[in-house]
C-alpha cells in the first residue's frame, strides 16, 4: 500500500486559451474545468488508476469542494477535519502546451489541526510500503513538518518519499542522518539546495547526474529522482546513476507531470523493479501526464500508448567529490 499526504490541497481550475497568452489583452478561452489537486492527491490518483492500494490523507472541512470532487474518482481519502476552505489554483494553457499556473495561498492550519493531521497520517501509514509527503505547506505551518514526520513514519515501517521545494525541502534534508529515503526535485529546486544553474542542469544529463549524486552525498537521501522537464529524468542511488529521455509527446499541460513521475517510480518500486526500470516508469508516467489536459492522471493505457523508453547508466559515481 502507498499513502500520500497533501497538506496544502487545491481545486485546480484549468482554462485553455485559444491562442498565445498576451499580457493586458482580452483573450478567448474554452470552458473551464475543475479537478481535485495538490501533489499528493495527484500521486494517489495515478497509483489508484494503476490498481494499487492507496490512501490519500487530506485536511478538509466536511463538505469541502475538494472532497466532493474526489467522490466520483473512488479514491480512498483519509479526511482530517479543518476549519478553512480549500484554495483554488488557476492554470492557463496555450495551444502549444505552454502552461502558466497561478497558485493561491491556502488557509493556515492551527496547532490542533496540525497535530490531528500528523496523527492521521501516522495511523494510515501502518502497514504501508511507501509514504509520499507531497507539495507545499499551508501558511503558518512550520517548514520542518515533513522533517519531523520522517522518523515517525519509519517507526511504523514505512519508506518515505518527499516531493516539495524551498524551505520545506531544505528542512527535510537538514540532517543527513534523518533524511527521507527518496526526494524528487527538479533542476531549479535542486539549485536552491546546492547552488548552480537550474537551466543548465535540466539540459545536461551528465551534469544532472553529478549534481543528483552530490545531493545524496551531502544531504543523505538514499535516492534522488531529479526531473529535467522535457529532457527526461535522472535517478541517483548508491548503486549508480541512470538517465532516461522522454518519449515523443504532444504536450498539452505540464501540471502534475512531476507528480505522475513520482507515482510511476513508486509503482515500479512496489512491483520490485530495479533502478533502470523504475526510472523508465517514472519518465513514462510523467510524459503521459504532459500529454493530457490539466492535472488529469494518466492511466496504464495512457502510458502504454507512448513509445517505450529505456534508461541508460551514466558514469556518475555514487559519491562524487563535492
Amino acid at each position: 500500500m502507498i499513502v500520500t499526504l497533501t497538506a496544502h490541497p487545491a481545486i485546480d481550475r484549468l482554462v485553455c486559451l485559444d491562442g498565445p497568452l498576451e499580457r493586458g489583452a482580452v483573450l478567448r478561452t474554452s470552458a473551464s474545468t475543475d479537478q481535485p489537486g495538490g501533489k499528493g492527491i495527484n500521486v494517489a490518483r495515478v497509483v489508484q488508476a494503476a490498481g494499487v492500494d492507496v490512501r490519500a490523507v487530506v485536511p478538509a472541512a466536511p463538505g469541502d469542494p475538494i472532497l466532493t470532487s474526489l467522490e466520483p474518482t473512488g479514491l480512498a481519502v483519509v479526511q482530517v477535519p479543518v476549519a478553512g476552505a480549500t484554495r483554488v489554483n488557476l492554470t492557463l494553457t496555450e495551444p502549444d502546451g505552454t502552461t502558466t499556473k497561478l497558485n493561491a495561498p491556502g488557509t493556515p492550519l492551527d496547532a490542533d489541526e496540525r497535530e490531528a493531521l500528523v496523527a492521521a497520517l501516522v495511523d494510515a501509514a501502518r502497514g504501508a510500503s511507501w509514504v509520499a509527503l507531497c507539495g507545499s505547506l499551508p501558511p503558518g505551518v512550520p517548514a520542518d513538518l515533513y522533517a519531523g514526520l520522517v522518523p515517525r513514519l519509519r517507526a511504523v515501517g514505512a519508506t518515505v518519499a518527499v516531493d516539495t521545494s524551498g524551505a520545506a525541502l531544505a528542512a527535510a534534508l537538514a540532517d543527513p542522518s534523518t533524511a527521507p529515503d527518496l526526494v524528487k526535485p527538479n533542476g531549479h529546486e535542486l539549485v536552491e539546495l546546492i547552488g548552480g544553474d537550474g537551466d543548465a542542469i535540466e539540459a545536461d544529463p551528465e551534469l544532472a547526474a553529478h549534481e543528483a549524486q552530490r545531493l545524496r552525498a551531502e544531504r543523505g537521501p538514499a535516492e534522488v529522482l531529479l526531473t529535467l522537464g522535457a529532457t527526461g529524468a535522472v535517478l541517483a542511488t548508491a548503486r549508480g546513476t541512470w538517465f532516461c529521455a522522454t518519449p515523443p509527446v504532444t504536450p498539452r499541460s505540464t501540471v502534475g507531470a512531476g507528480d505522475s513521475s513520482l507515482a510511476g517510480l513508486l509503482l515500479a518500486r512496489e512491483a520490485g523493479a530495479d533502478d533502470a526500470t523504475a526510472l523508465a516508469a517514472a519518465v513514462a508516467h510523467g510524459s503521459a501526464a504532459a500529454s493530457l489536459d490539466g492535472s488529469t492522471p494518466p492511466t496504464p493505457a495512457d502510458v502504454a500508448a507512448l513509445e517505450p523508453v529505456r534508461a541508460r547508466r551514466l558514469d556518475a559515481v555514487a559519491h562524487p567529490t563535492p
